[in-house]
């Protein structure tokens, strides 16, 4: 075993400052996932991104952070999880000064790329050093649901402090505001975090190099496909690229000893389950989160606090759904809680894309409290199922593999989306102008930059204003209702998958039978 549970297990107050200190690290790197969403329109006006540019600086940090995530847990199995979680918490911070300090869209990228970098190594080693933190397995329980509902808070509350914050103090602001915390939590994780012991293990380069090529290549496809063409020679090599290089990577995986990606866990049902959940969700959720503050924005006229604000209702419900859900889990296990989440978060979506230009915030505002309920359900049961299933030797690689799996949820989600929204956007003008009379060039680049404040053509005239905003429109209701229908069909998947969750396993890696007190731990009150 890689660490002995019950030394030196620190006193109580300790434990809670490191609960502390691992929440407000999580709740950071969860947080800038969808911080910048209500940062876009601005960045755009004075950056003049355009809708390739925006997706780009806000994937910039998913797809390295997905890329390196992996990585990352390797990294803190062989030097000691504590020791990499500081480095990258320090990374952290310096791509969040760097971020707010950026002048030009690749500057911006390039710093938001390397937040990732140091999120990709912080995140993997919260949840084993939580895990030696808290040795007895009642309490362990308690602090994986409130460690776990902190990042799904994250995400939530990152569109409602990101449009005061742009409004008051301008969009560098989204980033100024990791630095103080981060260098508080580097503090604090010196004096409160114990050293988790560090275990011999190889790395694997060509996995490193095979998936964050893969996934760049995929991302780059997904993005310029829309604008470029799906036919253009560099969209189609891209795609082909991103096909070769990922099964590559699979197969690599699958064959050396100690694999970045271990495949053994998804041979497991019920972990393959909570990591489909974990995917979709993210897949679906962030896909929403990118595009709302846009439509809200440009079409319907809102100011960016006005639109923070707006997701009060869905980050409040996410609150109460957190506890909610770890009640659930520890009754029945993963499985309802985590079909539950999945389904109400495609009704949501389903929801809101019913809605268009002329919506009401009254009418649509039951939507949010689904999504809010919804997601709230979804981040315990995924942990807790690690924790059931996984020796914890693996434990570090697991975490890993289920952060992976959410951001490149994420990821992927803003990419397919935004590539359903930007053709479906390019349809719908040309059919709305060719009506009008006008042609394409008539409204400026067909990517959104009229839609998003860019610095781009003088205010359109009525006829062509409207014609841009309901073009706007219906690409995104496409695109919710794509988001709603893979989230319909997972959390089908999930419930299949799912079904052995009752049953006793061999926790994954180890060749001895169930960890003892884990599932009673999880029921809250049975050994």
């Amino acid at each position: 075993m890689g660490e002995t549970e019950g030394a030196g297990a620190p006193g109580a107050r300790r434990r809670r400052l490191a609960l502390a200190t691992l929440c407000v690290t999580m709740f950071m790197s969860m947080l800038d996932n969808v911080i910048v969403t209500n940062a876009l329109p601005r960045i755009d006006r004075d950056l003049d991104a355009g809708i390739s540019g925006l997706q780009w600086v806000a994937e910039g940090y998913s797809l390295v952070f997905a890329a390196l995530l992996l990585t990352g847990g390797a990294l803190g199995d062989r030097y000691g999880r504590t020791a990499v979680f500081r480095l990258g918490l320090a990374l952290f911070t310096a791509g969040s000064a760097a971020a707010a300090l950026a002048g030009t869209v690749g500057t911006l990228v390039a710093a938001r790329m390397l937040q990732g970098v140091g999120a990709a190594l912080l995140t993997p080693g919260s949840l084993a050093i939580l895990r030696h933190v808290f040795t007895d397995e009642r309490e362990r329980t308690r602090a994986i649901g409130t460690w776990s509902g902190v990042s799904a808070l994250g995400l939530a509350v990152g569109p409602v402090a990101g449009g005061p914050m742009v409004e008051a103090f301008g969009w560098a602001s989204v980033f100024w505001i990791n630095v103080p915390i981060g260098v508080a939590a580097l503090v604090l994780s010196g004096r409160v975090l114990p050293a988790v012991p560090a275990r011999a293990r190889r790395l694997d380069p060509g996995g490193l190099v095979l998936s964050a090529a893969g996934l760049a290549a995929a991302v780059h496809a997904l993005i310029e496909g829309p604008e470029r063409g799906w036919t253009d020679p560099r969209v189609l090599t891209a795609a082909v690229l991103a096909l070769l290089l990922l099964a590559a990577f699979l197969l690599l995986e699958a064959r050396i000893a100690e694999p970045m990606l271990d495949l053994r866990l998804f041979r497991d049902g019920v972990l393959g389950g909570a990591l489909l959940g974990g995917f979709a969700v993210s897949f679906g959720m962030f896909g929403a989160l990118f595009f709302l503050p846009l439509l809200m924005q440009g079409v319907l006229g809102w100011s960016p606090t006005a639109a923070g604000l707006a997701g009060l209702p869905m980050t409040a419900t996410i609150v109460v759904a957190g506890p909610l859900s770890a009640r659930l889990t520890g009754r029945h296990g993963p499985r309802l809680p985590l079909v539950l989440g999945i389904a109400l978060c495609a009704t949501g979506l389903a929801g809101l894309s019913l809605y268009g230009e002329q919506a009401r915030y009254p009418g649509y505002l039951w939507t949010l409290f689904v999504l809010g309920l919804g997601m709230g359900m979804t981040f315990t049961p995924v942990s807790i199922a690690v924790l059931q299933r996984v020796a914890p030797e693996r434990m570090g690689t697991a975490s890993a593999t289920v952060n992976t799996l959410r951001e490149l949820g994420g990821v992927l989600g803003i990419a397919v989306l935004g590539a359903v929204l930007t053709h479906r956007l390019t349809e719908a003008l040309t059919e709305r102008l060719t009506r009008l009379g006008a042609p394409v060039e008539a409204v400026g680049r067909a990517d959104g930059t009229p839609l998003t404040g860019g610095a781009g053509p003088a205010p359109l005239p009525a006829p062509l204003r409207e014609a841009v905003e309901g073009a706007f429109t219906e690409g995104i209701r496409l695109a919710l209702r794509c988001g709603s229908v893979a989230l319909a069909v997972a959390a089908v998947l999930v419930a299949l998958l799912l079904r052995a969750a009752g049953r006793p396993a061999a926790p994954t890696g180890a060749g001895a039978g169930p960890r003892p007190g884990v599932r009673a731990a999880a029921g809250a009150g049975a050994e």
